[in-house]
């Protein structure tokens, strides 16, 4: 089963806030799904957060090393393109397409062998895993409202994040996460700092007295509570913090987790699989994480088809029992065919179709597609 051709389709129009210093707007693309298609009619669908320019530009870089090559051959493809990545943008714009491309490749091995994606990278651990819904911090009246209506939709966990949260003072911080734990009441309720914007001010210091505000709060896990190049930061925090301490999102490669584990700097990582190097690589980190006692708990602010590739990843990792659910984003929620549907606990089921297990919506596409005949929506 040979790769015959790669294509790419960013997603715009419907682009949700990201708390940036410099706001995302609807029309802003930066999510990309990219599709990889084979000479047997299988096609596979991939995501990548990250600008649909800088995907093309990758892909004249990786395309010469997987047109024509065996599809179904998925970490060789992808590990070859991260080894043959050294002077391009290892660990940039090439490693986010790859993490497209892997994602993609591992769609088409689950079709070509009529398994979901899970049970391929190492056996359906589970068939539930819990969402936990991700929004953005706001001021306390609105973040209530906003945090009851997903209570009202059904999810059992939470996390808030950004916004001004230790950007202003220690009353600010504290007032945002108490109208949270009143509106949330005893369910999971997560807090991110935001520690990878530009120019976050948070210091170690503040750090270490949040984490005791938040354990008064119940807090499940204190997210991105430094910059993310604070590794020594991280180890001194995570040494002294009353409350579980995240962080990974935007380190690529497992090789760049290696050292945060190494050195205990996180309980629980979170690396992106649509940036990190896909699914190959989330699983690797997995793996490396928990012979180190550390939970993985994947980062997800991307798109249904994201969605889908970390619940096959949950589904494979005996400890990841939550994934990230950006909530608000048609990406996510429109994108898919059948939507998603959360049962009476809270919890989704994992796809169990072949492959990523999921079709993609074509009016959905055709809305917010730059390439509305991107790909074969009819799987």
């Amino acid at each position: 089963m040979k790769i015959t051709r790669i294509e790419t389709c960013g997603l715009r129009g419907a682009t949700p806030e990201g708390g940036w210093s410099n706001e995302l707007r609807p029309d802003d693309v930066v999510h990309t799904l990219v599709a990889v298609h084979t000479d047997a009619g299988v096609v596979g669908i991939g995501s990548a957060f990250t600008t649909q320019h800088l995907v093309d530009a990758a892909l004249e870089v990786l395309s010469p090393l997987l047109l024509g090559e065996e599809a179904l051959d998925v970490e060789r493809l992808t590990e070859t393109l991260h080894q043959s990545a050294f002077w391009m943008g290892r660990g940039g714009s090439l490693t986010h397409a790859t993490s497209a491309i892997d994602i993609a490749l591992w769609d088409v091995v689950g079709q070509a062998l009529g398994q979901p994606v899970g049970r391929l990278l190492g056996g359906r651990h589970r068939e539930l895993v819990r969402p936990y819904a991700s929004l953005l911090m706001d001021e306390p009246a609105i973040l209530r409202d906003n945090l009851t209506a997903m209570v009202d939709a059904g999810f059992e966990a939470f996390k808030i994040g950004w916004w001004k949260f230790g950007r202003v003072d220690a009353a600010t911080d504290e007032r945002t996460v108490a109208a949270a734990r009143e509106a949330v009441g005893d369910r999971l309720l997560a807090v991110d700092a935001g520690g990878s914007e530009a120019f976050f001010p948070g210091t170690l210091a503040w750090a270490k007295r949040t984490a005791a505000m938040l354990r008064d709060y119940d807090v499940a896990w204190f997210e991105e509570a430094l910059p993310p190049e604070d590794i020594d930061g991280f180890v001194e925090l995570r040494a002294s913090s009353p409350v579980p301490i995240s962080g990974g999102e935007v380190l690529t490669r497992r090789q760049s987790f290696q050292p945060y584990l190494e050195r205990r700097a996180f309980d629980i990582v979170q690396p992106d699989t649509t940036k990190g190097g896909g699914l190959s690589e989330s699983r690797r980190i997995g793996w490396m994480a928990a012979d180190h006692g550390v939970r993985l708990v994947p980062h997800g602010w991307n798109t249904g088809v994201g969605l889908a590739a970390d619940l096959q990843l949950a589904s494979a990792l005996p400890g990841t029992d939550l994934v990230e659910y950006k909530t608000g984003s048609a990406y996510v929620d429109d994108l898919v065919s059948g939507g998603w549907r959360l049962d009476a606990d809270g919890t989704l089921a994992i796809p169990s179709a072949p492959g990523l297990g999921i079709s993609l919506d074509a009016d959905a596409l055709g809305r917010y597609g730059t390439n509305p005949r991107f790909a074969d929506v009819e799987r």
